[in-house]
């Protein structure tokens, strides 16, 4: 069973080497010190948004020091239960979503469980029965039914963003079939430009072959994958490695990208030298304040009814939080109207505004996108989330195949294993 998997002394290593903080105050554990862990940038709209929450519930209690910690998503990712069973756990913080990580710290008992609080403060009623699909977790830690475990305030998907003086000198519109996308990158290629930008040493590769992958996914394909109901079917996959295989050797994406992290994709980008890359919503707000020298936009991938995306990672309250109460006032104020109008027109996707409120053309263009996806059932997830652990084999094994170092049938192989090992002790 999920549920039952150990915390082992070399996590504990990690834990030791995941610290490390910065941000408002740093305080000890007085009856007078809300600790909050997030790892959203501070220049991304959730970062402005939350930090603007800070302010706010300063205002409200001037006599509690506010200690808050920039973690970053690898830390939760590899060390996320051992701080949640730690004396390190803060009040609140940001999680990672899915069973590998809050289904396993739920199952786990490490969580505090917030049926009850979200009844009582209206977030269930905020956020609709879709919306909190990831925030339930049964005793197995598999997503979809049982208690409530966290709450999101946002939602994010993968899409494509590009610029737009690139495509226009070029005289490219904006694909809407696969066979299309692979036009407008050959144009790219005839003027020695690599037209995707992305990171093997990092998560976002594994969102482009997930991309292609979900091309040929269903909705059923995608709720039993995501649910371990049964052995992976690897058709999916087979043509997203072949396909994203076939367009190394295209020149539409660089071997070069094995060495890379998110940070250089996303640099790539902004300093005009990739004239795309295939990511999440959460750098809109980071492509927002710093590109001025170019126009930029965002489109879903091309001929895709489904993509990975979701309701955002969620806000957990550890079982052993000494102020709980506070916690859950800080997740009512990142709920309200006016933040999350803020977290619209600071070109995020908030999930709970007034659609009147957003006035800024970013936070519409990823809004409304989002709409269209979770509309037609086309919230796919993420590739990692299945079982924990699978994150590191897909890294890897992507990383892999865009260095050619194995074939897409070795792909297939040597992802299914670990998954289908997981399926069978989930059930």
């Amino acid at each position: 069973m999920i549920a039952k998997k150990r915390l082992t002394a070399a996590l504990a290593l990690s834990l030791a080497l995941a610290a490390g903080s910065h941000g408002v105050a740093r305080a000890d554990d007085s009856d007078k010190t809300f600790k909050i862990w997030w790892y959203e940038t501070p220049d991304s709209a959730m970062g402005i948004a939350w930090n603007k929450a800070i302010e706010e519930f300063k205002a409200k209690h001037p006599d509690v020091t506010i200690a808050f910690e920039q973690k970053s998503w690898d830390q939760i990712e590899k060390a996320g239960s051992l701080i949640l069973n730690s004396g390190e756990a803060p009040d609140l913080l940001e999680y990672n979503k899915g069973n590998a990580i809050a289904g396993l710290a739920a199952s786990q008992g490490l969580l505090t469980d917030l049926t009850d609080v979200a009844a009582e403060r209206g977030w269930d009623k905020t956020l609709t029965s879709s919306e909190l699909l990831l925030s339930r977790y049964d005793d197995r830690g598999i997503f979809g039914t049982g208690p409530i475990w966290g709450i999101p305030d946002y939602g994010e998907f993968v899409a494509v963003y590009y610029n737009k003086n690139m495509f226009k000198d070029l005289g490219l519109e904006v694909p809407k079939t696969l066979a299309e996308f692979e036009k407008v990158m050959d144009a790219f290629v005839a003027k020695g430009i690599t037209p995707i930008a992305t990171a093997a040493n990092d998560y976002p590769a594994q969102h482009l072959l997930t991309e292609l992958a979900l091309s040929k996914a269903t909705p059923e394909w995608v709720q039993s994958y995501q649910g371990l109901k049964a052995p992976l079917d690897p058709a999916p996959y087979l043509y997203g490695a072949q396909t994203l295989q076939d367009w190394v050797k295209k020149g539409y994406v660089s071997k070069d990208a094995t060495g890379l992290k998110a940070t250089d994709m996303e640099t790539l980008f902004e300093t005009g030298k990739a004239p795309m890359v295939v990511s999440g919503t959460w750098f809109g707000g980071g492509f927002k304040s710093k590109i001025k020298d170019f126009e930029w936009g965002q489109f879903l991938f091309p001929g895709n009814t489904i993509s990975s995306g979701s309701t955002g990672n969620i806000w957990v309250v550890p079982k052993s939080a000494k102020h709980k109460d506070w916690a859950y006032e800080f997740i009512d104020i990142t709920l309200s109207k006016d933040n999350q109008a803020l977290l619209g027109n600071s070109g995020g996707v908030p999930v709970a505004a007034d659609p009147a409120s957003l006035t800024d053309p970013v936070g519409l263009m990823m809004t409304e996108n989002f709409k269209v996806l979770a509309d037609r059932n086309g919230l796919g997830f993420y590739p990692d989330w299945p079982a924990p652990g699978f994150y590191e084999v897909m890294l890897q094994k992507t990383q892999a195949l865009i260095g050619g170092t194995i074939t897409p049938e070795e792909f297939v192989e040597q992802i299914s294993g670990p998954y289908n090992e997981a399926q069978a002790e989930a059930n």
